[in-house]
């Protein structure tokens, strides 16, 4: 999978994770990149935040038991929930939805088709050998193992993410 190309080449490759209520897989998505764009020396290459598509949790913190799977994964967690803003597409070079449903409403938002069809994609996607399945399920409504399932396959999309950013920013 090939990434678009950055919309400003001399500024940061915009990222934005997107999610149901960004007080979960986003969050966690955006703080799981963010440590590895450091990693690989990326971190001032590359701009991450995270949004979701509601507006119920706007100006929340991360929900608890992701926090929590970050903190016991040594990732940080600070975060304030968000919503999504339509005018933000000019502004990204790139928007990860977590599953069809944010996929769906985002492209519904999108001011063209270029936009997209070209900028806008599931995130899990970029794991290797993801199989046909490339969501992230929302674990809201389940357990802490949820939570610990989800931080995986994040881990997996976001290692591949990296490596598609490395190729396409060169390394540092």
């Amino acid at each position: 999978m090939s990434l678009p190309q950055p919309r400003d080449p001399e500024g940061p490759y915009r990222i934005c994770f997107v999610c149901l209520g960004n007080i979960c897989r986003s969050p966690m998505a955006e703080k799981v990149l963010l440590a590895d764009l450091e990693r690989a020396g990326l971190a001032n290459e590359v701009s991450v935040d995270s949004a979701g598509t509601g507006d119920w949790h706007i100006g929340s913190a991360m929900d608890e038991r992701a926090a929590s799977a970050l903190r016991v994964h040594g990732y940080t967690f600070e975060h304030v929930a968000r919503q999504f803003d339509a005018g933000w597409f000019a502004e990204r070079d790139l928007i990860l939805a977590m599953d069809t449903d944010n996929l769906a409403d985002l492209r519904a938002l999108a001011p063209d088709e270029d936009v997209a069809e070209g900028r806008i994609r599931l995130f899990r996607s970029f794991a290797p050998g993801v199989g046909p399945n490339p969501e992230v399920p929302d674990p809201y409504y389940g357990g802490d193992d949820g939570f610990t399932a989800v931080l995986s396959m994040i881990e997996a999309a976001a290692k591949g993410l990296t490596d598609e950013l490395t190729a396409l920013l060169g390394p540092h």
